[in-house]
Parts: structure tokens; C-alpha cells; sequence
């Protein structure tokens, strides 16, 4: 006889029992374990002060952003407001309470270090926008400003379609960092 089969009838419980009802023994926490883990992590989260970025409130209730046709970050910029704001971007210029005129846009593109070939092996990349906010009407509430970043790429010569992407993706990514910088910028003018 085996160990199991000395205990009363109703004391028998197999894996197949404990599994279904959800005792996985010790390797494996419990629903309680687990909550009790979520409860102390979040906790944690909050106790360290982090918090969701939500919505940022501007000093403006609409604005126009004055761009040249060609530039990218003024279509990020009108997103950025559009999702994160309760400020409406408008398409005239005269009604507009303020105007975020982009100045300049440039993306540029070094060598950080080549490989024994003379061919690049490091690319630094680069994304500068200047910018100011006025009222239209001669009141300046931000004067001129630059903000830049810049990324790292380290490529591989059998992977060009690769770099070609990943270098799109971090032109993206600077994107959306620098409306998210002007957005702070913006939020902190006092009218």
C-alpha cells in the first residue's frame, strides 16, 4: 500500500485535485500572493512619485503653428496638443490667442567611427528645431529657442535594410521627444 492510499477517503487529494483548485504548492504564489504583490508594487510606484504624463494644461485655449510646408515636427507638435491638451490648434492665424512660428528644422547625420574599410560602422544623428511663441500682435510670450537630440546608430554592413528602418524609427522617436519638450515649454509661459 501505498502512502496515499493509507489516508481516509476524504483526506486523499491528488495533484490533479490541488491543481484545480488552484493550490499550486510553494514554487507557484497564489491569487493572494499575487495581489499582495500588485498591492506592493504599485505602492511603491506611487510612493516614488511616478504617475501616468496625462494631459498638460497650456496657458492658451487655441493656438496656430506657423511652419513651412516641409517641416515635420509641426505635424507631431499639432498631435501632441491635439492628444494631450484640451488647447485647440486652429487653421487661422488671426484668431489664434497664440502662435508657435517653428523657425528652423534640421536633421543632421555625423560619423561616430568606421571600420577597417573606411566604411561607417557609428552614425550620430541629430534633430535641432527652433521655435518661438507670440500672440500675433507683437507680444512675444516665448522668445527664441532650440531644442535638440540626438541618437545613436551602430550599423552593420549586411544589414543595410535594417539601418534604413531602425534610422526612420529614431527620426520618429526624436519627433515625438522634441514635441514633448516644446509641450513643457509651452505649459510653463505665464500669460
Amino acid at each position: 500500500m501505498t502512502a496515499i492510499e493509507l489516508l481516509p477517503r476524504h483526506e486523499k487529494q491528488t495533484t490533479r485535485d490541488l491543481r484545480q483548485r488552484g493550490d499550486d504548492g510553494p514554487a507557484n504564489p497564489s491569487r493572494r500572493g499575487r495581489l499582495v504583490a500588485a498591492l506592493l508594487l504599485s505602492a511603491s510606484l506611487v510612493a516614488c512619485g511616478f504617475r501616468l504624463r496625462g494631459t498638460q494644461p497650456l496657458p492658451f485655449g487655441n493656438v496656430f503653428i506657423a511652419a513651412p510646408s516641409t517641416s515635420a515636427i509641426s505635424e507631431e507638435l499639432a498631435h501632441s496638443i491635439r492628444s494631450g491638451t484640451s488647447t485647440q490648434v486652429l487653421d487661422d492665424r488671426e484668431r489664434a490667442q497664440a502662435v508657435i512660428e517653428i523657425l528652423s528644422e534640421a536633421r543632421e547625420r555625423d560619423v561616430l567611427s568606421v571600420n577597417a574599410q573606411g566604411r561607417a560602422r557609428e552614425y550620430r544623428s541629430r534633430l535641432r528645431v527652433d521655435f518661438r511663441v507670440h500672440d500675433g500682435k507683437g507680444r512675444e510670450y516665448l522668445g527664441p529657442t532650440t531644442i535638440a537630440v540626438f541618437r545613436d546608430l551602430a550599423v552593420r554592413e549586411e544589414q543595410m535594410l535594417a539601418r534604413e528602418y531602425e534610422e526612420a524609427q529614431l527620426y520618429r522617436d526624436m519627433l515625438i521627444e522634441i514635441a514633448q519638450q516644446m509641450l513643457r515649454r509651452l505649459a510653463a509661459i505665464k500669460v
